[in-house]
């Protein structure tokens, strides 16, 4: 036996007194195996606790029935609900998941994917907040195919999955404007193309629209972490605003907690709408109004778009928009 705990396909032919083809074709299922070394192979395979390693498999069929998965922060519920409709997909074509945290890191993003390619995956889908060169310099330099959940490619390069987020802002704009004038938009990063160049334009647009003046001033950017939002509060307070569209549910949530701290109660005195329809935005109190968008199925196509592409099927969507909507809940009035 090796001397680490490695079992490999030599060990089992040994052991099974066949050759390594012989084990190669227990392992893959061939029937031109006569019966009784099949099961003498499959007993040594029991016994040794033999995994045949699937990447030396994928190098001589150049499969290996893997996905790489980048995720740009594994504890946010947003990308945790795509990955599972990815994940349920992946399972269904008998592909296994790579997932792989970014850390909202553009450099180790850049790293993370290098790292997948090295394992020879067969396709990455990608969610990030945005494109970077150096990112759409790595997916141009390889052939392996790459799809985006949750991601806009303002140069429509690459194929993705995503709903409207532009006319999703302005719907939601829109809902405040009914009862407020005076509406703040609270973004992650603007340099993200999601909320510099889509739901900011969005924003603008519905401001327009109704007459409204836009104000640089009710523009408020930050990261997209809870305590990010809750230290906002306190400029929003000052801003003098009375509603905020904001384009993260943590985000949100700490904006609300942060609010309620300096004495401004939610929805009567400040109306929030958040737009990433998770967990989050059920469990805070009052639970928040969201954009309303199906994040499962997010994931679910643009698993199903890679594995067309990686059977070399057509896709009759390059990229795909799915419908949204606006779940009212308790941080809008009613009325």
């Amino acid at each position: 036996m090796n001397t680490d705990d490695t079992v490999t396909i030599y060990d089992v032919a040994r052991e099974a007194g066949v050759s390594m083809a012989t084990v190669s074709r227990v392992v893959n299922g061939n029937k031109n195996v006569k019966e009784n070394t099949r099961k003498k192979v499959l007993e040594v395979i029991d016994r040794l606790d033999y995994r045949p390693n699937a990447v030396a498999r994928g190098l001589a069929s150049k499969r290996t029935t893997t996905v790489g998965v980048v995720i740009p922060d594994i504890t946010n519920t947003y990308f945790a609900a795509l990955a599972k409709g990815i994940d349920d997909i992946a399972e269904m074509y008998k592909y296994n998941i790579v997932l792989a945290n970014s850390d909202e890191d553009d450099e180790k993003e850049v790293a993370v994917v290098n790292t997948l390619f090295s394992k020879q995956v067969d396709g990455i889908i990608f969610m990030g907040y945005h494109l970077t060169e150096k990112i759409r310099s790595e997916f141009s330099r390889s052939r392996t195919p790459v799809v985006l959940a949750g991601t806009v490619d303002v140069e429509h390069q690459l194929p993705s999955v995503n709903i409207d987020y532009k006319n999703a802002t302005a719907d939601a704009v829109r809902h405040l404007l009914k009862r407020n004038k005076k509406i703040a938009f609270v973004s992650g990063p603007l340099v993200d193309d999601i909320n510099g160049k889509i739901r900011l334009v969005g924003y603008k647009e519905a401001l327009k629209a109704a007459g409204v003046n836009y104000s640089e001033g009710l523009v408020f950017e930050s990261k997209y972490r809870y305590d990010d939002g809750y230290a906002l509060a306190e400029r929003l307070v000052s801003s003098k605003a009375t509603a905020a569209i904001v384009t993260g549910d943590e985000l949100a949530a700490g904006l609300l907690n942060g609010l309620a701290d300096h004495g401004v109660s939610v929805p009567e005195d400040f109306e929030i709408i958040t737009s990433d329809d998770s967990q989050i935005a059920r469990f805070t109190r009052p639970s928040l109004t969201t954009i309303a968008q199906p994040l499962y199925d997010l994931g679910a196509i643009s698993m199903r778009m890679l594995t067309k592409i990686m059977h070399k099927e057509e896709l009759e969507e390059r990229e795909v928009l799915l419908p949204h909507g606006l779940t009212e809940r308790k941080s809008t009035r009613k009325k």
